[in-house]
């Protein structure tokens, strides 16, 4: 859909839509969050003390985000602001996980084995091009520091899931940022022409995080077999079930042709497993072996989190039950916005970014009192709200927040 030019308003009590929207078309990207909790004390130290930074000339820069002082999460009547999956875990990876727990003073390698052979079948892959981690973060975060250790670039879209970016800079690497294209998806020519001697890895996030974006499958298969022959190409996959077409999306195929690929995935997001920390990568087992020498993936599993990802990966009813919910949420915001002419861009995803008349803070302040919790952003002196997809009650929770706020 087209976007308008916005009217940038400071603190405004109330806002006519009339006067928001006025001229011309509006490119949108923002600033992703960073990894709430790093895996490496020292990389947490080379970072912590810098929690506003510019990233490109493109944007003014982006406060590292607190979240909302709540005396309690469950005082909350919407929780909207970390993309997770309101209706998970499943119900059978729940059970799982409880009757694993008595099995919690042994070692989990034996049913890790299990798990990590269900996925090779079911992705086509050998299980020695899989690694499993807590969360795919873990894994992405691992990759940085193990290709960024001596220095170099990673070429990426702008904006993107910061994760890899901050730890490879706090290793010694530099970030090339490329501009999304004016349709959100990556400027995959750029991105092509922006490698140089010292580039060590492309990292692309798709569907991409925070513009739900999903950059066009084809162009993309050609872009990694073509480019990874120069250049390892890492592929964040966190919300690619939640897409149009799912995992037919999916780069996992080039890592079965042997292409130098990692694909990141993982259960927090439509599994609906956040809390419980899993996820694996893809990749070539001579690239995964360089990253296996500073760390054993498995180790920072539990038991019973392993149980409940082999559980979720055949309760297939509850995930596509789930995406049905999701996309019936995304529907009824998309409503929500269009009757208040407030532009966003289709989501191919669990949330929704669209543009607010007045500062991030002034917005979350005013959504907090109606204990509804979401993310804002700022770049290109336009501020952004990002609504994770809740249940039913809570998205009606949020739009009568919106009511109030965006008059």
């Amino acid at each position: 859909m087209q976007f308008h030019k916005l009217v940038t308003m400071k603190n405004p009590k109330k806002v006519s839509r009339r006067e928001w929207f006025k001229t011309g078309a509006l490119v949108a990207g923002a600033m992703a969050l960073n990894p709430m909790e790093l895996w490496s004390h020292s990389v947490e130290n080379a970072i912590g003390n810098n929690n506003a930074f510019v990233f490109s000339n493109s944007y003014e820069g982006f406060n590292e985000f607190t979240p909302p002082k709540f005396p309690d999460l469950s005082t909350l009547k919407a929780r909207l602001l970390w993309n997770e999956n309101p209706y998970g875990p499943s119900p059978k990876a729940a059970e799982a996980f409880k009757n694993a727990v008595v099995e919690g003073n042994h070692y989990s390698w034996n049913s890790l084995s299990k798990l990590v052979a269900k996925i090779a079948k079911n992705e086509g892959v050998n299980t020695n091009q899989i690694m499993m981690g807590p969360g795919s973060s873990d894994l992405l975060e691992k990759t940085a520091m193990v290709y960024f250790k001596n220095g170099g670039n990673v070429v990426c879209g702008d904006p993107c899931y910061m994760s890899l970016i901050q730890v490879a800079k706090a290793s010694g690497g530099n970030w090339k940022p490329v501009k999304l294209t004016k349709d959100f998806q990556h400027d995959l020519d750029a991105m092509e022409a922006a490698i140089d001697k010292d580039t060590k890895l492309v990292y692309i996030t798709n569907p991409n995080n925070p513009t739900a974006t999903l950059t066009d499958t084809k162009k993309l298969y050609d872009f990694c077999e073509r480019v990874s022959e120069k250049v390892p190409i890492f592929i964040d996959e966190a919300y690619i079930e939640l897409s149009e077409g799912g995992l037919k999306n999916s780069m996992a195929p080039l890592v079965a042709k042997g292409k130098n690929i990692f694909v990141a995935r993982t259960f927090s997001k439509i599994y609906g497993m956040a809390g419980l920390r899993i996820g694996y990568m893809l990749g070539n087992e001579t690239s995964l072996d360089k990253i296996n020498e500073i760390t054993r993936g498995g180790m920072g599993i539990t038991g019973p989190s392993i149980a409940a990802a082999n559980a979720s990966l055949d309760d297939t009813e509850f995930i596509s039950d789930c995406k049905v919910k999701i996309g019936k949420a995304k529907k009824t915001t998309y409503e929500l916005l269009k009757a208040k002419n407030i532009p966003y861009q289709p989501s191919q995803t669990n949330f929704i970014l669209f543009p607010i008349p007045m500062e991030g803070d002034a917005f979350l302040e005013k959504i907090y009192e109606h204990k509804v919790a979401v993310r804002t952003f700022k770049f290109w002196d336009q501020h952004w709200c990002r609504v994770s997809m809740g249940t039913e009650e809570e998205m009606k929770h949020f739009a009568t927040a919106v009511d109030t706020i965006l008059v």
